[in-house]
């Protein structure tokens, strides 16, 4: 009889913990996204040249895989996660005025965010309506970024439009198997640190958006 009294509490204490992560990760996430637009949106006031978005996803991309996993069990490790974010967003300005100047610039980018909120948040309630473990799609959401990271250097040189599209649209696919995938292993314990999910989400968020820019840039465009 203790022993399954012992087991209700531990399984207690285990949903309270699970649901602390989620709900601090979700608050940390919707900050970091409202500093990504204050921060994109100075960029777009100062003018910055294009070659700002490749230096600053470079600089955030080696923060976080560098700097924040040595912080992420301290407060310190919410501050990398700003700088992190505001740093992409920062990034964000050129592309945002580069879309903005087009002639039907400012639909495609209120349909890209659009887009994603709706991609984000129906895969997110999805998971957490079904509870269900999409721990599995690891491997495989791993081997297809691989693929398509390899596709898109050398789209560099090719220049294809039409293979741009189709990066584009895989890589929405992958990024939406992540949302399913963290979101997963954040409601089943498989990941505990809140900072670590967020900087997680928000990547797939930024993808999303960037990603769909594109799609409807050249659907849309005049070209």
């Amino acid at each position: 009889m203790n022993q399954n009294y012992s087991t209700i509490g531990r399984k207690a204490r285990s949903g309270i913990e699970i649901n602390k992560v989620l709900r601090n990760t979700y608050m940390l996430l919707s900050l970091t996204l409202v500093f990504s637009g204050f921060t994109a949106a100075i960029s777009m006031a100062m003018n910055m040249p294009p070659m700002t978005y490749l230096i600053s996803v470079i600089g955030g991309m080696v923060i976080a895989m560098f700097v924040l996993p040595r912080f992420a069990h301290s407060t310190a490790g919410i501050g990398i996660v700003f700088l992190i974010t505001g740093l992409l967003g920062f990034g964000l300005g050129p592309i945002l005025s580069m879309y903005a100047s087009l002639p039907n610039g400012g639909n495609i980018i209120m349909l890209s965010l659009g887009g994603t909120g709706v991609i984000f948040m129906g895969l997110s309630a999805y998971v957490l309506t079904t509870r269900k473990d999409f721990s599995f799609l690891g491997g495989f959401l791993m081997v297809g970024f691989l693929l398509v990271l390899l596709a898109a250097v050398a789209n560099i040189f090719l220049a294809i439009p039409a293979m741009s599209l189709m990066i584009s649209a895989v890589v929405i696919m992958l990024m939406s198997g992540f949302i399913l995938h963290d979101t997963s292993r954040i409601i089943h314990g498989g990941e505990t640190n809140y900072i670590l999910a967020t900087i997680g989400l928000y990547m797939t968020i930024f993808n999303i958006f960037i990603s769909l820019l594109q799609i409807l840039g050249i659907m849309g465009g005049d070209d």
